[in-house]
């Protein structure tokens, strides 16, 4: 059986939808392995040995015989691979670098932060009402940043690249953060830009659809589930 030359590992996560959308947006056929972390298979030898984190996303590039873990490095290696979402211009390039870092050192861990002391340690057993107001406003913070941003423009940097596949997965999940946007205009139209389009929205099914994230269909049940998965990352003293 053939394969191709981008073999994706990841998971139903805002991490793990970002590759899929370079990949669905640009065309380029891939593998698939859907790494299922209630089996803990993220921590399995054979992965760790592609991922030393041991997180999600990773791909291994046959072409190249190596593999490429962090969502940020992936979505760079597979721009300059296959010459999409990213721009020639080199300051046009260094701002699209530039609000992919935004991404992955604030809006990421902020929201993550959000996300998991609402949505894993509350409904464990484990309230903090000081950490859930302390990240829900430096949330809010980072998305006004967005909003300014995104005044007179479609897209973060002139056309639609990487830098948006990076940031839109975390920004639109504003929902599951329960982070307000009511005001933030300028955010809520580029929400739809990217909405509409349709390899956008076939990546977020895969490797599995989850309309909570972006506050579509009942929650409650995906809450329960999601909420015993990483139950044991709740950890108190």
């Amino acid at each position: 059986m053939a394969h191709h030359d981008i073999h994706l590992y990841t998971a139903a996560t805002m991490n793990g939808y970002k590759p899929v959308i370079f990949l669905e947006e640009a065309g380029v056929p891939y593998d698939l392995t859907f790494v299922n972390f209630a089996n803990q298979e993220q921590k399995s030898p054979d992965y760790v040995k592609l991922n030393p984190n041991a997180k999600i996303p990773t791909i291994y590039d046959r072409s190249e015989d190596r593999a490429i873990f962090e969502s940020g490095a992936i979505l760079w290696h597979l721009a300059n691979k296959y010459g999409q979402f990213l721009p020639e211009d080199p300051v046009a390039r260094s701002e699209v670098m530039q609000w992919m870092f935004f991404q992955v050192g604030h809006v990421g861990p902020m929201m993550g932060q959000a996300m998991y002391f609402q949505r894993i340690a509350a409904p464990n057993g484990h309230e903090e009402p000081f950490s859930i107001d302390r990240y829900i406003d430096e949330s809010r913070r980072l998305l006004e940043v967005l909003n300014t941003r995104l005044e007179g423009r479609d897209f973060i940097v002139e056309e639609y690249s990487i830098a948006d596949m990076m940031i839109y997965p975390w920004a639109r999940a504003y929902v599951w953060a329960k982070v307000p946007i009511d005001d933030l205009d300028h955010l809520k139209s580029w929400f739809e830009r990217i909405d509409a389009r349709p390899a956008v929205q076939q990546a977020l099914t895969i490797p599995k659809s989850v309309p909570a994230f972006w506050g579509q269909g009942d929650e409650s049940e995906f809450l329960k589930e999601n909420a015993a998965r990483f139950a044991g990352d709740v950890k108190t003293s």
